[in-house]
């Protein structure tokens, strides 16, 4: 490898994740329209705009769901634009889903359980686990980290929804991964919910880059270090929280939507 090369390899695996000119089209229409994007390894970055900006599209890319029509993808260095959603998953990437994606009728810790056992090499081996099970004692380990530890044997269907959401972080969190994308975690949350929600995700170890969707500007402000504003299923302005709070055309047409 040239020193140049190096160089470039050296400067794009200090960054999680790089978009170079995604776009995806589903026949005519552009949902993603030459998306640039660079977030740093640690980095915790809000993705905020209007209903149909391409926020979720955006991150269907990022995990392999919908891969993009054009341009390429980079997470810590390497290429991933055209790999399975489950090569992303061995890689360190996670996700949580705007729709629970929960076993209802297990518990709190068969869910996390799954979860830890699913992203080890002996997840389709049929041995009943024993009681030193190393992903028994990674199940407890992410209920305490989402604050459930006291409803580990409780039926998931029998969880208040903020609970349920909580269940999902910890899910995403098995298996150490690297970097996390979380679509609208504060949906239908109460204000008690999204003050517990915010509590746990500001509490992630600092090696854990996210990117966070979410239509509640006060819990999307509050947990990025920088945002990034999407209109159309283009780029339309990033900066600090403080910077993209107080911009007109942000006002307009993402907070319009609200308060207009």
């Amino acid at each position: 490898m040239s020193e140049s090369a190096h160089r470039i390899a050296h400067a794009n695996a200090a960054h999680a994740l790089i978009l170079e000119g995604v776009s995806r089209h589903f026949g005519a229409l552009v949902a993603l329209d030459a998306i640039d994007l660079r977030i740093r390894a640690g980095e915790r970055r809000a993705v905020l705009g209007a209903n149909g900006a391409g926020k979720t599209t955006l991150f269907n890319c990022i995990t392999g769901d919908f891969p993009p029509t054009s341009g390429r993808i980079l997470f810590y260095g390497e290429e991933i634009t055209r790999f399975a959603p489950h090569e992303r998953i061995r890689r360190g990437l996670r996700r949580t889903y705007q729709n629970s994606l929960l076993f209802p009728s297990l518990s709190v810790l068969d869910n996390l359980y799954l979860a830890a056992r699913g992203v080890t090499r002996r997840r389709l081996s049929l041995l009943r686990p024993g009681p030193e099970d190393a992903a028994q004692e990674s199940a407890r380990e992410l209920a305490h980290l989402v604050h459930l530890d006291h409803l580990a044997d409780q039926p998931v269907s029998e969880l208040a929804h903020g609970q349920q959401r909580q269940l999902e972080i910890g899910m995403a969190l098995a298996g150490a991964p690297r970097f996390i994308l979380f679509d609208e975690p504060a949906a239908g949350l109460s204000p008690a919910e999204r003050r517990e929600l915010v509590a746990i995700v500001e509490a992630l170890p600092k090696h854990i880059g996210y990117i966070i969707i979410e239509h509640d500007l006060d819990v999307a402000l509050r947990l990025a270090d920088y945002v990034t504003v999407m209109n159309n299923g283009a780029l339309l302005k990033e900066g600090t929280p403080e910077e993209i709070q107080s911009d007109p055309d942000v006002q307009r047409i993402y907070l319009g939507e609200q308060h207009g």
